[in-house]
């Protein structure tokens, strides 16, 4: 049973391999995206972009950055929840990521129990949210 699909945005590939091994391995259905245009593109891509339970996103990447693409997503998408990240732990992008509507700032590298822990709950309040909506 997948507990959800999670779309993650970073321009690592080697941290997007690690994340959607850890998400996998706790039931997730992963999805990636090497930059913020690349991330707009898939979940325009979907015949449903509310399918995505949870963005991870970095902050720092080429062509579209993280603050860019946070703030397409929460215009776009705003009831999917947002995890920003990044690997310079500077609490004023958190300020303003907490003001654009992300509901968790994380620190590279984390620790897989907490990137699980948090994704799991980010997900079930976007599926608690999403049965509200049935027909």
């Amino acid at each position: 049973m997948v507990l959800g699909r999670v779309l993650v945005v970073d321009d690592d590939p080697a941290v997007r391999k690690s994340v959607r091994l850890i998400l996998s391995k706790a039931g997730y259905d992963v999805v990636e995206a090497e930059d913020g245009e690349k991330a707009i593109e898939v979940l325009r891509s979907g015949d449903n972009p509310l399918m995505i339970d949870t963005i991870i996103c970095d902050i720092y990447m080429p062509k579209m950055n993280g603050m860019e693409a946070i703030a397409y997503f929460r215009s776009q998408f705003p009831s999917v929840p947002v995890i920003a990240w990044t690997g310079q732990a500077d609490m004023q992008w958190a300020d303003s990521l907490f003001k654009l509507g992300v509901v968790h700032f994380l620190v590279k590298p984390v620790e897989p129990e907490k990137l699980t822990a948090v994704v799991n709950l980010t997900t079930r309040e976007h599926v608690l949210l999403k049965d509200k909506f049935k027909a």
